[in-house]
Order: structure tokens, then sequence, then C-alpha cells
């Protein structure tokens, strides 16, 4: 609409330089086609290439915009009253409206080439791979978002070594029967050999049996998980996104390694933040 509104003025214009009929249509496509142009090649250009089709873009419209001022000031060019290349009744007004007026399609030539020019052999910058800091922090930072543990690291398990009693050496017996005379050994009663029972020795501590008493017995109160969820609010108001894991939840609030995942959970879906 407002390329209609333009493209009125801006045939009377071209009317009063002189132009004929096909001229003075095709002329807005000139001025405010060429604003156009340049308003592609500023979204496709960078650099001073970009800088070039915002100057074009700027002095066109500023160009467009002094036409249609004229326009409206001089009522005679709406009715094809006018003078045949007057534009105003101060002859240097005149003269620089005609010499502006002439030479927008001339400029649109050549600026609207050189802007074709440069957005077709526009190559775009290349992607530059990350360097080696860039790496290494990603690689960190992805090491620290699975830091957090699903359970907690089992105890050691002891293993139950007995002491088994140490076999009696057979020369030693030997020995002691050789060294007593045959008679003696004859006529020593015999004596029936008692087994003996060696306990198992277990180096793990023994276990309280019976009835835990109540001082020993933790006094403080089973906490609801919304106590929970209040407790961690307060614990984590000021940490960071990075910092709120489920081991640091757990130390803050003293719980379980399940509940420690459940808020962690919990806190950084009401904060906007992916989920682990």
């Amino acid at each position: 609409m407002a390329f209609r509104v333009s493209w009125n003025a801006l045939r009377d214009v071209a009317r009063a330089i002189g132009a004929d009929d096909t001229a003075a249509t095709l002329y807005p496509f000139v001025v405010d086609g060429l604003m156009a142009l340049a308003l592609v090649a500023t979204l496709v250009l960078t650099g001073d290439a970009r800088k070039f089709a915002l100057r074009v873009l700027g002095t066109y419209t500023l160009a467009s915009l002094v036409l249609n001022y004229v326009h409206g000031l001089v009522p005679e060019l709406h009715g094809k009253t006018v003078d045949w290349g007057r534009l105003a009744d101060w002859d240097p007004a005149n003269w620089a409206l005609v010499l502006l007026a002439t030479s927008l399609p001339v400029g649109a030539i050549y600026f609207g080439s050189d802007l074709v020019a440069k957005v077709l052999h526009h190559r775009p910058d290349p992607i530059e791979p990350p360097t080696a800091n860039e790496e290494e922090s990603t690689e960190t930072g992805r090491i620290r978002s699975t830091a957090d543990f699903p359970e907690s690291t089992p105890a050691p398990i002891t293993a139950n070594v007995t002491a088994l009693p140490r076999p009696v050496a057979v020369g030693f017996l030997k020995s002691a029967v050789a060294s007593k005379p045959v008679h003696a050994i004859e006529s020593a009663p015999a004596r029936p050999i008692a087994a003996r029972t060696v306990p198992a020795q277990s180096k793990q501590p023994r276990r309280a049996t019976g009835r835990v008493p109540d001082v020993a017995k933790s006094t403080r109160p089973k906490r609801t998980p919304a106590q929970l969820l209040d407790e961690a609010r307060t614990a984590t108001a000021d940490w960071p996104d990075a910092k709120l894991t489920a081991e640091g939840i757990r130390k803050a609030v003293h719980t379980s390694p399940a509940n420690a995942r459940t808020l962690r959970d919990t806190l950084r879906g009401e904060r906007g933040c992916e989920v682990a």
C-alpha cells in the first residue's frame, strides 16, 4: 500500500521532467524497487558490502521522500498543468529537484547492478572449528553434568576368614615315639583322642541384638516431601543452574540420594532448566 501511494507521486514527477506514459509508469519501480533490492542486499551481505547497501537504501529513501514532498507542495503536478521541467518556483530549487529526479534512474542502473553482483558472488563465512580450550570446556561441562550417581557407593565387603588349626608335623610324632622304649609303648593303655572344636574367628564387629534404646535413636522427626522441597528451595535459592546437582542437594538438606534426585528434578523444572 505504501508503494502504491508513492507510485502516484513519482509517476507525476516523472511526467513533469519529460517522461512519456510508459517511462512515467516504470519510474516508481526504479526508485522504490531499488530500495527493496538494497534491503535484500543488507540482509544477505556482510562487512563493507553491507554498509554500502545500507547507504544506497538510505539515499534512495531520502530521495523518494523529497519527491513525494514536492508532489504534495505543487498541486499542478496532479492535473498535468505544470510547465515541462518545472518542479519549483525558485530556480535554484527547481534545478536541484530536476537534477535529483533525472539522476535517480542512472544511479539505479549503477547501484542496482553493483548490489546484484555482490549478492550473487557473496559466499558466507565458513564456520570455524572450536579451539582446544572450547573443546576442553565442553568436555568438562559434559563430565560435570553426569557426576550424579543413581545410588550411593556400597561399602566394601570383608571376607569372613576362618582360622584353621595347624597340622602336627609327622616327623615330630616319629621322634617322640622312637624316644620311648618298646615295652613302655606296649604296656601303656590306649587313650582316646578327644576332638577339639575351634571357633571361627571373624574380624567383623558384632551387631547389637535386642531393642535399640531410645537414647540411640535420632531425635529429628521424619520430614514430608513438601517440607524437604521447601528446605531445598531455601538452601539453593542463590545457587547457579550448574551447581544444582543431586549430590549437592543431598548434602545441603541431609536426605537420601533418591530424595535428592527427586528434589533436583523438581527444582530444575521450576527454573526451566533441562532435566538430566
